[in-house]
């Protein structure tokens, strides 16, 4: 009875998915040592790095940076007063080189095994300057700000990565399993595809899985960024469940993270622990750190014309004292003045820090972003295009109409369409099934059926009591010369039609009982969503789908949309993509990540619904919403518009303190209140990016 109703209703085309089986996803998520190192070296040097700790853990740099500001204090107060032996403060300025310059040091020696001249090797130029000077106190001071600005800029910046690597610690290590007939605890990574555990009430689930046993209602916040739990219920066929857990639904799937409520459940493993959604997520946002922003490339490449100029000018000011009237010592030491105040620390950090926030808080309310791309463009586009079904509606039609001819109870015709409808398992034989037993309640009556027979593309024909019932689309009564359509029910099925119903006409003999009209209907929360998204700046807000014209308008009327395009082919999706992207320069496109695979690629941002536990949408997408939550949109866009806001001004914070440096150092402005205000100014604009980490939005 599967095609019982073969074409009656409009359906949806939609781009065949895409194969990303050749994609390997890695292995685990925690974000380990060499993880981290390798990414750190992905990112250009290791720039602002330290990952190793030390003495004191991860607090060594620090406790150096604040050794080498007693030291250089000591120093101070002893030559100022005259007290103990005249070697004693220069001394101390030793240590404080020592204590302050080690991992300075270091780091240049890196960078520069690898080719690589940047600030920390600056830095270390100046201090080893100023001692040849023989200004050891200056040198000092020098060398105390930059690793104290070091240290707390790593410090800082450490904050934004561990909340990415907190992600990877919500699943517990552990698991209850049963093995032949007994049950015990297992480390996670032993768990086998198949194998069934045990959820205790208020535990994390230590795996994605399936639901076999038990009800509960599963707090999902961890890895799709809900805020109410979602309930839970026992799958009825566990093999093809699992088999197909992309597309099972929400009720029955589980994922590792996650936190069981009151109720005791059995779970069938369906993934391995690092193949796990949260382990997936995990290494996507780390791999993300990598990825760079339009803005972080054109910083880049600044740094590549403006470091070679700064030396230059350094050269030029050493040089000073042959064409003006003053000692190679003060050109030397104002040539150091400004390789200091030009050393574009806070540039090289300004952008990179904003990612990292903005990655990290998105990645805790239930929004994967894939880098500083997505991230930057979702941020700064106003155009966003939409798939209708399943996106902006719910997937499946409902029974939004039920119109009686005159003269007919309403309840002959639910009840008469109920019974026919009930033989076919076409989804709009269900959804008016499912829509006339809410409507009937205690005037459900059990008619008896004849032969059940269906007329394809057309409907389905009944025999009850003898008379026979048909049920189909309006086409199919006007070939018909028996009886032809009255004419007010005729123009009740027009309106319906034009309101974007796909309608189904019941006549009993030669009797009309009414016409009945079914949509797939708008989700709860889309009209909401589209008048924060204008909020957020968003000018054209549009709707691109393979349903029928009529259809498309009226859910994009329904929900808020300033524009409707209806009865496209996959290849026209594309083409309205690039349409509206000539139109607006940038837009992000809204699918399932399945389906809308192509026009999602072609859009500058492809922005996936319902990703958690989706292979394809996690693969696919620039931005995956977790959940299949329209409500998370206006979050990533408010996060992305944020961290735009944050790049932009710390963009301004480091060029300015540089442009106003250089000129200052070069009238005379001491090494030491140049690093005073060049230190300030990188920990301004780290400070500035973490607050990113409590950005507030619809899912906060």
């Amino acid at each position: 009875m599967s095609k019982q109703h073969g074409q009656r209703g409009s359906g949806t085309d939609r781009a065949d998915p895409h194969d990303h089986a050749g994609s390997e996803v890695g292995q685990g998520g925690a974000h380990d040592e060499k993880s981290g190192q390798a990414h750190n070296d992905s990112k250009g040097g290791g720039r602002h790095e330290h990952g190793d700790g030390g003495i004191f853990g991860e607090k060594t740099e620090l406790i150096f940076a604040l050794l080498t500001g007693a030291l250089t204090l000591a120093g101070y107060l002893l030559a100022k007063q005259s007290i103990g032996p005249g070697w004693l403060p220069t001394g101390l300025y030793v240590a404080a080189y020592f204590s302050g310059g080690f991992y300075t040091a270091r780091e240049a020696l890196e960078n520069l095994r690898a080719q690589r001249f940047e600030i920390d090797t600056l830095m270390l130029v100046a201090a080893i300057g100023a001692a040849t000077l023989g200004a050891w106190a200056e040198g000092a001071l020098l060398l105390f700000l930059f690793s104290l600005g070091h240290s707390l800029e790593h410090f800082a910046m450490g904050r934004a990565r561990r909340a990415i690597e907190a992600l990877a610690k919500l699943a517990p290590e552990v698991a209850t399993v049963r093995r032949n007939g007994t049950t015990k605890e297992v480390p996670v990574a032993e768990l086998e595809i198949g194998e069934i555990i045990l959820v205790r009430p208020n535990e994390r689930l230590p795996a994605d899985g399936v639901v076999t046993v038990g009800t509960s209602a599963v707090n999902q916040a961890p890895v799709t960024g809900e805020s109410l739990p979602v309930d839970k219920e026992p799958v009825k066929d566990v093999a093809a469940a699992m088999a197909g857990f992309d597309k099972l639904p929400a009720k029955h799937r589980v994922f590792a993270g996650t936190i069981n409520g009151s109720g005791a459940m059995e779970v069938s493993v369906a993934r391995r622990s690092d193949q796990s959604t949260m382990a997936r997520v995990v290494k996507m946002v780390t791999e993300a750190e990598a990825q760079r922003s339009p803005t972080q490339k054109l910083t880049e490449r600044f740094e590549r014309i403006f470091v070679p100029s700064v030396l230059l000018l350094v050269v030029l000011l050493m040089l000073a004292w042959v064409v003006i009237d003053e000692s190679f010592a003060t050109s030397f030491y104002r040539a150091m003045a400004v390789l200091v105040a030009a050393s574009p620390c806070a540039l090289a950090i300004s952008v990179p820090s904003a990612v990292l926030s903005g990655v990290a808080r998105a990645a805790r309310g239930g929004v994967l972003v894939k880098g500083g791309g997505p991230l930057e463009n979702l941020g700064t586009l106003t155009a966003i295009a939409f798939d209708k079904t399943g996106t902006l509606t719910e997937g499946k039609p409902k029974l939004t109409d039920v119109v009686p001819a005159d003269g007919v109870p309403l309840e002959e015709l639910l009840n008469v369409a109920l019974a026919v409808e009930k033989q076919s398992d076409h989804p709009l034989a269900s959804a008016v099934v499912e829509g006339a037993v809410e409507r009937l309640k205690d005037k459900l009556q059990a008619l008896s059926l004849g032969s059940v027979e269906s007329m394809t593309g057309r409907g389905i024909r009944a025999d009850l009591g003898g008379e026979q019932v048909l049920i189909g689309k309006p086409v199919m009564f006007t070939e018909m010369k028996d009886a032809p359509i009255p004419e007010d029910l005729a123009q009740t099925n027009a309106k319906l039609v034009d309101s974007g119903r796909t309608t189904m006409i019941v006549r009993r003999g030669t009797r009309y009982l009414g016409v009945i009209g079914v949509m797939d209907t708008p989700r709860p929360a889309a009209g909401e969503v589209m008048k924060q998204l204008r909020q957020l700046g968003m000018k054209q807000l549009v709707m691109i789908s393979g349903d029928n014209q009529k259809a498309a308008e009226s859910v994009a009327k329904s929900v808020g949309l300033t524009e409707a395009r209806g009865d496209l082919m996959p290849e026209q999706k594309l083409d309205a993509i690039k349409s509206l992207i000539e139109a607006h320069g940038k837009v992000a496109m809204v699918g399932d990540g399945v389906n809308d695979a192509p026009a999602m690629a072609k859009a500058t941002v492809g922005i996936a619904m319902g990703a958690a536990g989706s292979d394809v949408a996690l693969e696919t997408a620039d931005v995956a919403l977790m959940a299949d939550d329209l409500r998370h949109l206006p979050f990533a866009v408010g996060l992305s518009r944020a961290t735009s806001r944050v790049i932009k001004q710390n963009l301004w914070v480091s060029l300015g303190v540089v442009a106003v440096l250089i000129p200052a150092t070069i009238f005379g402005l001491s090494i030491g209140a140049a690093v005073l205000f060049h230190e300030g100014s990188t920990l301004i604009v780290v400070i500035n990016a973490l607050r990113l980490l409590a950005h507030k939005g619809a899912n906060s």
